[in-house]
C-alpha cells in the first residue's frame, strides 16, 4: 500500500510501505476513512525535530475496524472507530485520573497517513460509534482524534467558565478548535489573536467575538486595553514558541489559568516573572481519550462542525503538496483522501 514517509527536512514522500499486521493480542487494524496532516507534523518537516531516519507519518485517524487481536474486547471488525493520537490502556492510575496522554504504557500513534493503520492498546484507545456515520461527518470525526481534542484540552486546562473572557493565542487548526471549545464552554468574550483573514473568518464562525492582529508587546497592550487593564480570565496558548508563551502569560489576569498545548520549541520562562504574575499553567499532550466520547457525540448530533478547519483536500499521492501548503500557510489543515 501507499504511505507517507518523511526522509528529512522538506522531503516527504508517498511511497510503498508494508501493510500493517496484528503484532500483539491487544492490537487492532483499521481501514481509514480519511487521514490528514497535523500542524505538529511541520516541526520535523521543517527540521526542528530529529529526522535522522525515515519516519512513518500520521497520527490522526478514524475508520472501520478490519481485524483485532485475540485480547481485544470493546471493538470488533466492521465498527467505525475514532482513536486518540496518544495510545493508552485507559486503566492505569494516570488514565483513571483523566490523563491518558501520560499512560504508563503510552505510545504515540504513527503511520496513519495511509489506507490502513495498526492501533496498539485498542480497548483503551479506540471509541466506537453505535452505527456507521454519514460521509459528510467524516472530516469532523477525524478532527476529534487530535486537533479538536487538543483545542478542547486547552480550554479545559485554562478552566474556561460560562461568562468568562478568553484569549486564544494562535490561529492554526488547534487555536481555531480552542475558539470552538471556548464557545461550547460558554465563554462570553473570545478574543482570537490572528493576522490572517481566512483564519480570522473561521475563528469568527467558530465563536470568536473579537480579533486582535497585533503580536508581541503591541498585542499584549491591545488585550489590556480591551479588558480595562485587567487581562483575560483564561488564555489558550496554541503555538509553542517563546513569543507565544510570553504573550499568553502577559495577557492573563492574576488568578487566570493558561492552557498550553503548543509543543514547546525554544520556550524559556522567567521564574520571577511567572511567580509574580500569579497565573496558573496546565498543558502538555492532550488527553484526547478523556474527551472523545463527548466530542464524538457533539459531532454526531451536528452541534459542532470542526471539519470546517480542513480547507484543502488532496489525494494521498499528493501529500507532499499538502505539507508545502501548510508550511507556507496557504492551507490551515490538509485532509487526505486515502481510498
Amino acid at each position: 500500500m501507499l504511505g507517507t514517509i518523511l526522509h528529512g527536512p522538506g522531503d516527504v514522500r508517498c511511497e510503498e510501505v508494508p501493510e500493517p499486521k496484528i503484532l500483539l493480542p491487544t492490537d487492532a487494524i483499521i481501514r481509514l476513512s480519511a487521514s490528514c496532516i497535523c500542524g505538529s507534523d511541520l516541526w520535523p518537516y521543517r527540521g526542528l525535530n530529529d529526522t535522522s531516519q525515515p519516519m512513518a507519518m500520521g497520527h490522526e485517524y478514524c475508520g472501520i475496524v478490519e481485524a483485532v487481536g485475540q485480547d481485544v474486547k470493546t471493538v470488533r471488525p466492521g465498527q467505525f472507530v475514532v482513536g486518540s493520537f496518544c495510545i493508552s490502556d485507559n486503566t492505569c492510575p494516570h488514565c483513571r485520573f483523566g490523563f491518558q496522554s501520560s499512560c504508563e504504557k503510552r505510545e504515540f500513534m504513527t503511520g496513519a497517513q495511509a489506507p490502513l493503520a495498526r492501533v496498539p492498546l485498542a480497548d483503551g484507545t479506540l471509541v466506537a460509534t453505535a452505527e456507521l456515520p454519514s460521509d459528510d461527518l467524516i472530516p469532523s470525526l477525524l478532527a476529534t482524534s487530535d486537533v479538536l481534542g487538543t483545542g478542547w484540552y486547552a480550554a479545559d486546562a485554562a478552566r474556561v467558565q460560562p461568562g468568562s473572557t478568553v484569549v486564544v493565542v494562535g490561529d492554526g487548526a488547534v487555536g481555531l478548535m480552542g475558539v470552538l471549545a471556548a464557545k461550547q464552554k460558554g465563554a462570553a468574550r473570545i478574543i482570537a489573536m490572528s493576522r490572517h483573514k481566512t483564519r480570522q473568518d473561521l475563528a469568527l464562525e467558530f465563536g470568536a467575538t473579537d480579533i486582535v492582529s497585533e503580536r508581541g508587546d503591541a498585542g499584549i497592550a491591545r488585550i489590556k486595553a480591551m479588558t480595562n487593564s485587567v487581562g483575560a480570565d483564561a488564555v489558550l496558548e496554541c503555538v509553542g514558541t517563546k513569543e507565544s508563551m510570553t504573550q499568553a502569560i502577559k495577557c492573563a489576569r492574576p488568578g487566570a489559568m493558561i492552557g498550553y498545548v503548543g509543543v514547546p520549541h525554544g520556550v524559556e520562562l522567567d521564574g520571577q516573572e511567572l511567580f509574580f504574575s500569579q497565573t496558573g499553567m496546565l498543558g502538555g499532550p492532550a488527553p484526547v481519550r478523556r474527551f472523545l466520547p463527548h466530542l464524538i457525540e457533539l459531532v454526531l448530533q451536528r452541534k459542532i462542525n470542526p471539519g470546517k478547519v480542513f480547507d484543502l483536500t488532496l489525494p494521498l499521492a499528493d501529500v507532499a503538496e499538502g505539507y508545502r501548503a501548510m508550511d507556507e500557510r496557504r492551507a490551515i489543515k490538509t485532509l487526505l483522501r486515502v481510498q
